[in-house]
């Protein structure tokens, strides 16, 4: 028999289901236009139309799902999101920050340096362990521009990635990125209190074997971010004045292994490849095993003349998160 209304006339069970679709479908609408469109809170709603709160975040939730509101996020004029999101992917990066600025050299380092400080700022916790190469002048500029924020929890420890010995008036600098970025984030500084490149591995064998460089040695095994600078196969200003550079002769044998860049004075090609060469045993500073045992790494470079650096770096794997121009970030993109 079929179901009949209060009436007495059969129901139309298809043409019922029908209109309650409908009627939920407008109950939905009119909630999501109150809410998205006039701001009125849930419970607001809830006295507006005389339904249940928990019914009212469910019919928000299915107008979601079903498209009836749509979100959209437009990134403020100076951020790059889908430029950021494209390299990351294509890179395979943890993140990548895109700074509104372009050139060469000088005229980038400035805003780096303010981008990667507020990174750090933001994203440092309590405990971690984190080395630093000491010749980079993006690096410098980064630290300098560091706030310090007390009852901010604090790191563990700041390791220096490099050896740093070398012509005294550099070193200043060095040490000043070293003390100044403990002080700002409560770590204690661990020194390194060797040449960065030595004549032989067996000089560097045996600075190695001293206790107190060995303890470096040591801390870089237990680090749990690493920051660092991507060199060219062109030494840049403050490296070259610091005396922590191969020679002439060096730099040409490496030019014609094909190197293209550098972290920490460990060279790669194109491809982002360790080159293996002796050179690679002169180094008083972080192994490339090591270095790339760290879990967190993070590279800031920048300026025309290093984007075949940047990108061996990112194509190698030496990095995980990225801090550069937009015009290299552009390049990166293709």
């Amino acid at each position: 028999m079929d179901p009949r209304s209060s009436t007495g006339q059969p129901v139309n069970r298809r043409t019922t289901r029908m209109a309650t679709a409908d009627e939920q479908l407008r109950l939905m609408t009119r909630v999501a236009r109150l809410y998205h469109e006039q701001g009125m809170r849930q419970a607001q709603i809830v006295e507006e139309l005389h339904i249940s709160q928990a019914r009212v975040s469910r019919l928000l939730a299915q107008a979601a799902k079903v498209g009836i509101v749509r979100t959209i996020v437009v990134p403020p004029e100076g951020v790059f999101a889908d430029l950021e999101e494209t390299i990351a992917s294509r890179y395979r990066l943890r993140d990548v920050v895109v700074v509104d600025v372009e050139g060469e050299g000088d005229e980038v380092i400035p805003a780096l340096g303010a981008a990667t400080a507020v990174y750090l700022e933001t994203t440092l916790l309590e405990g971690d362990r984190l080395g630093i190469s000491s010749w980079s002048a993006t690096l410098l500029a980064a630290v300098e521009a560091m706030r310090s924020r007390p009852g901010k929890r604090s790191l563990e420890e700041v390791v220096q990635l490099m050896g740093g010995v070398g012509d005294p008036q550099v070193q200043i600098q060095a040490t000043r990125l070293m003390g100044r970025l403990a002080e700002t984030t409560g770590a204690e500084p661990v020194f390194m209190s060797a040449p960065g490149v030595v004549a032989s591995p067996a000089v560097r064998d045996a600075i190695l074997a001293d206790p107190k460089v060995s303890s470096v040695a040591d801390a870089w095994k237990h680090l749990t971010i690493a920051v660092v600078g991507i060199g060219s196969l062109e030494p840049s200003p403050l490296l070259r004045r610091s005396g922590n550079i191969f020679s002439l002769e060096d730099q040409e044998r490496l030019r014609d292994l094909g190197a293209v860049g550098d972290i920490c004075l460990h060279f790669f090609d194109e491809n982002g490849t360790l080159l293996d060469t002796e050179l690679n045993d002169r180094v008083i500073g972080i192994d490339p095993d090591a270095y790339r045992a760290v879990p967190r790494r993070i590279a800031v470079a920048g300026g025309d003349r290093k984007y075949a650096a940047i990108n061996a770096a990112v194509s190698g794997g030496w990095v995980d998160v990225l801090i550069t121009d937009l015009g290299i970030a552009r390049r990166l993109a293709g």
